[in-house]
């Protein structure tokens, strides 16, 4: 046995003997009824799956030596118990989230109902267990946290449960508006040398799936259990703990309003006022992007660090739906970049389910990933566009505009008076005078923004 796994084991006996101190162990079956009270009975499913239940992963030994490594199941009441026997307990890997689902898909799109809101704590030991302690329950302050409803032992770290005393509804704008109430407690919640023994922080979306209690943490063979921590609690009381106001969720805000009316959208975007309005084109529109966005991202693997290399996969696949990269090859150079990013030190090993994992994220709904999202979720820097997106022709006429009046106060002339220079109105023209107004854009985003080749842009750079 390795000093690692050791190490892993020792922490985990000493978090669930003062756990047990304290707190009441919840067998799984039952833990699962608490979040989710309103599943279903088999017989009551309705062929439009209009009402939503949970939805779990796991994994059955029928499909050893074939791809197929998880199987879907709908979590539902009259053969729970049952079901948790056969499908959950002991299982060397089976996940669920904190929300339940229209059908048979656990898909974001298909989210109706926030049972729970979870956070992931990485590498937890004793000492990390007691500075949580000190933080949870207390008055909303500076690194204070909410009371959880559970502490869950995953193996290595915790898995903090915060029940909701009625599930919320997820519209669309609360989906975005819970991301970011997620992003601002995980930032409190996770502390190096404090709370966890990680030093990246590791961000996650809404529906991020945990492995469930009952079953083994495969990688250690270490049983995953639940302490009963608190009661169920209200979204005004998690939204009183976010530091900033913008990051609470309003619930009366279930849509983003749109700042233009339909006359004025129909003036400013035609094609879209066309397409929805018109045809009633409702469906997200491809995007049209130069494989140049997905071959940069392959090039930022050297920058990820340990428990974020799963996200820079995942952010991989979505950057390749953007860019119109066929899944095959995203698969390959998944692969290819598998071993380099396995060395990476981290407590969890990164395994090949999880390149499998990822690729799930080959799908149109995660077009609207953010810059933001990418960054949090990889902590990979990524510096945006500073001309915010306009054509090329538009950027250059303001950054002429603002040569003319600088050359102006400075009573100089930019051109050659005694005739047109060499190269002016070609492409060296237009590269110096870019980089005249942007000395700190790289190669790759002068070639980006201007729409030719890097090769042109190293000829004319130097």
């Amino acid at each position: 046995m390795s000093n690692n796994i050791k190490n892993k084991k020792k922490n985990y006996k000493e978090v669930e003997e003062l756990l047990a101190f304290h707190y009441e162990e919840i067998e799984g079956e039952n833990f699962y009824r608490y979040i989710f009270p309103n599943n279903q009975d088999e017989g009551e499913l309705p062929g439009d799956y209009s009402k939503p239940n949970a939805i779990y992963l796991y994994k059955d030994p029928k499909d050893e030596g074939t791809e197929r490594k998880l199987r879907r199941r709908i979590m539902l009441n009259d053969t729970w118990e049952e079901d948790y026997k056969e499908f959950v307990e002991n299982n060397p890997m089976t996940l669920c989230s904190g929300l339940s689902y229209r059908g048979r898909t656990n898909r974001l799109a298909h989210a109706q109902h926030m049972n729970a809101l979870v956070f992931d704590l990485d590498s937890v030991g004793k000492n990390e267990l007691i500075n949580l302690f000190s933080r949870i329950g207390k008055k909303p302050g500076l690194r204070t946290l909410p009371q959880p409803t559970f502490i869950v032992m995953s193996g290595t770290g915790l898995h903090i449960y915060y029940v909701f005393e009625k599930p919320i509804d997820l519209y669309p704008n609360i989906k975005l508006q819970m991301k970011q109430l997620k992003y601002d407690l995980t930032f409190k919640m996770w502390e190096y040398k404090a709370t966890s023994q990680e030093k990246q922080i590791q961000y996650q979306s809404i529906n991020q799936g945990f492995r469930m209690v009952g079953s083994i943490n495969d990688k250690y063979d270490l049983p995953v259990i639940a302490f009963k921590t608190g009661d169920r609690v209200s979204l005004d009381y998690i939204n009183s703990y976010a530091d900033e106001e913008k990051n609470r969720v309003d619930i009366n805000k279930q849509f983003r309003p749109t700042q233009y009316t339909l006359e004025e959208a129909e003036e400013k975007f035609p094609e879209w006022y066309e397409r929805v309005i018109v045809q009633g084109d409702k469906r997200a529109k491809k995007w049209n992007i130069k494989r140049d966005l997905y071959d940069w991202w392959l090039r930022q693997s050297y920058k990820v660090k340990g428990g974020h290399r799963y996200f820079y996969l995942m952010c991989m696949a979505i950057y390749a739906v953007k860019c119109n990269i066929p899944k095959s090859e995203v698969r390959e150079d998944m692969y290819k970049i598998f071993d380099e990013l396995k060395e990476i030190e981290h407590s969890n090993p990164l395994e090949e389910d999880d390149i499998k994992s990822a690729l799930e994220t080959y799908d149109r709904q995660y077009y609207n990933f953010t810059i933001d999202d990418i960054v949090k979720l990889t902590d990979i820097p990524i510096e945006k566009n500073k001309r915010n997106y306009q054509k090329q022709k538009d950027h250059l006429e303001i950054a002429r505009a603002i040569r003319d009046v600088k050359m102006k106060q400075q009573k100089k002339v930019w051109w050659n008076e005694k005739g047109r220079p060499k190269g002016s109105g070609t492409k060296e023209d237009i590269v110096r005078e870019y980089l005249q107004e942007n000395p700190d854009h790289s190669p790759t985003e002068i070639a980006r923004n201007l729409g030719i080749s890097r090769t042109t842009v190293y000829k004319y750079i130097n």
